[in-house]
């Protein structure tokens, strides 16, 4: 019996062989948290995406712009979204980066509309008060008449 009892202690006290320590397992795959969509960011200024047919107040008899839908008569629609440049200081300076900011994307619309009407480069600037508040964000619009002539857009641009 003594005999048995000095095994079983040599058993259960015997130090273990030396093996390296296995990695725990991977943590589980759990879900990762789907993001919650950020809210829409707001303007203090007109600003759309791109194929927004509007009715605006210096072409049309509105006293604010307004979006409609592009198969009725309206004055412009935005072709795409641009940022301004920083150091502008003024809303000359704004109106020029805006232009040129534009120029590229107004162009391709021109020519695919075929040449027969003319067409305006009319960015969405906004003023130089919220532009020194951080706002860079512009829509670029074409416009089938620079004044209030009741020409209008009847159908969404190619």
């Amino acid at each position: 019996m003594l005999a048995a009892l000095a095994v079983a202690a040599a058993v259960l006290l015997w130090p273990a062989p030396k093996h390296p320590a296995a990695a725990p397992p991977p943590p589980s795959p759990s879900p990762s948290p789907t993001p919650n969509p950020s809210p829409s960011k707001t303007y203090p200024y007109p600003f759309y995406p791109p194929g927004t047919c509007l009715v605006v107040p210096w072409l049309s008899d509105v006293r604010t712009t307004a979006v409609v839908p592009c198969d009725q008569p309206h004055d412009s629609e935005t072709i795409s979204v641009g940022v301004l440049p920083d150091g502008l200081t003024t809303d000359g300076k704004i109106i020029q980066a805006a232009l040129a900011l534009c120029k590229d994307q107004y162009t391709a619309v021109e020519q695919r509309q075929g040449g027969t009407t003319p067409y305006y480069n009319s960015p969405l600037a906004l003023g130089a008060q919220y532009y020194q508040q951080g706002f860079r964000d512009i829509s670029c619009a074409v416009t089938v008449s620079n004044q209030h002539d009741n020409r209008k857009l009847t159908a969404p641009l190619r």
